[in-house]
């Protein structure tokens, strides 16, 4: 990990981070006066050196606040088409850059949930954090010759989801340029999701669950959890050596090498949705970690997505069936999910059922044929230049969609990110969707 400077303290008060968010406000605004002054005497100025700045100015505050702010940063950053490239390639530093809390910070969290220093709970304890990220960070540590890893929360940041959503709110739609009153449910959403997510406790039921539950498929392996050395903020579990995405790819690996890692994801991913309906939802490169053997460790089971009937089965057999090819049926799975709405014109219906069905044969293509190479570009410059030709319609300013959207297209499109940075061709046969007619 690179260097970075210890924060020593985290605003944990209403008061104090809505100042910080205020304070942020006036320097994005100060970006802005700058910006139209330059272009008084340059008329041909772009954005990228405003959108540099304020997405240095609006990380910088994140970092500091943490938590639930700076998790929707990094869920921003996972799909290219919402943000322009400065914000993305800001806020991905999120996923597991972030600057790290310090040790005093640490002693006292541990004080107050197990009532005494970590060095009294283990034979080694390494104050200096090994990663951290949006919600916490991990440090290592040692007992009776077993060696750890001890994922720590932030302060304040289970008791900050509420109103920190509220604040970054007006942040994201104005990015998203969707007006706030649409997304209201999907807000809702994200907020149950990381209420989930920081309680340590429910992650490491769900961690031993679900691991246990894919400890049947190949070239994938899972911590150890001790329940006994976890708490409500606090997750103990035995330490996979190995490296993250980039510092694996740096190694020059060979293409059988990717593609056994790719195909572990992909039945990792796939297995989950279409034999447990529940899915790992927070699929970024820092969750997961290759080891020598050229095994995926996944290290993070925080977020948690259950897939209901009436999601699954419409949503499935438009991506993994020709149902694509008979409009009615098509029709009526669009509006089962939302995607066509009751007070639709015929005009809208027609718009949003051809665009739809466009969108969703691109995005469906891996699951059309027995193998798929992600390594060609092709297919993502076709899908992402397509999402950005839909950003830009003044159609789709209007949230469609029921709110398990957010979570699955978040899955399935970081999904294929990674895969799409390994270069892997797997097979995408391997687990199909249990389908009933729609």
């Amino acid at each position: 990990m690179s260097e970075q400077k210890e924060q020593n303290s985290i605003p944990t008060s209403k008061v104090e981070r809505s100042a910080k968010f205020v304070k942020t406000g006036f320097k994005i605004g100060g970006n802005y006066i700058k910006h139209y002054s330059k272009k008084l005497f340059n008329p041909d100025l772009d954005k990228s050196e405003l959108n540099e700045d304020n997405a240095s100015d609006i990380y910088e505050s994140l970092s500091e606040l943490k938590g639930s702010a700076l998790k929707v940063a990094q869920m921003l950053s996972m799909d290219r088409n919402l943000l322009p490239q400065a914000y993305t390639d800001k806020f991905s530093q999120s996923q597991y850059n972030a600057p790290p809390l310090s040790g005093p910070l640490i002693v006292q969290t541990f004080r107050k949930y197990f009532g005494k220093s970590p060095d009294k709970i283990y034979d080694k304890f390494n104050l200096k954090s090994s990663n951290a990220a949006s919600i916490g960070q991990v440090h290592q540590a040692e007992l009776n010759g077993q060696k750890l890893a001890v994922k720590i929360q932030y302060p304040g940041v289970g008791d900050s989801i509420s109103s920190d959503l509220k604040l970054v709110k007006p942040f994201a739609f104005r990015l998203l340029g969707i007006s706030g009153k649409d997304l209201d449910v999907y807000m809702n959403e994200v907020e149950e999701r990381l209420l989930e997510e920081t309680d340590y406790e429910l992650e490491v039921r769900r961690s031993v669950e679900f691991s246990n539950a894919c400890s049947g498929l190949d070239n994938i392996i899972f911590p150890t959890y001790y329940p006994e050395l976890s708490s409500k903020r606090i997750i103990t579990m035995s330490w996979i050596d190995g490296k993250h995405l980039k510092e694996f790819l740096a190694t020059n690996p060979s293409q059988d090498l990717r593609n056994q890692i790719g195909q572990a994801l992909w039945d990792f991913y796939n297995f989950q949705q279409h034999e447990l309906r529940a899915v790992h939802a927070d699929p970024h490169p820092g969750n997961f970690m290759i080891t020598p053997e050229g095994k995926l460790g996944v290290i993070d089971f925080g977020c948690i997505k259950e897939m209901p009937e009436d999601f699954y089965y419409p949503f499935f057999s438009l991506t993994s069936t020709d149902l694509l090819g008979n409009r009615e049926e098509t029709i009526k799975a669009f509006r089962e999910l939302e995607m066509i709405l009751p007070n639709d014109t015929e005009s809208q219906i027609e718009f949003y059922y051809t665009m739809y069905k466009q969108m969703i044969s691109l995005f469906a293509k891996p699951y059309m044929s027995n193998t798929f190479d992600f390594g060609k570009t092709a297919f993502f410059d076709e899908l992402y230049g397509f999402g950005e030709q839909v950003a830009k319609m003044p159609e789709f300013k209007q949230a469609r969609g029921v709110k398990h959207f957010i979570y699955v297209n978040r899955t399935n499109f970081g999904l294929y990110n990674i895969l799409h940075e390994l270069k892997a061709e797997v097979k995408t046969d391997t687990y199909k969707p249990h389908l009933v007619a729609v």
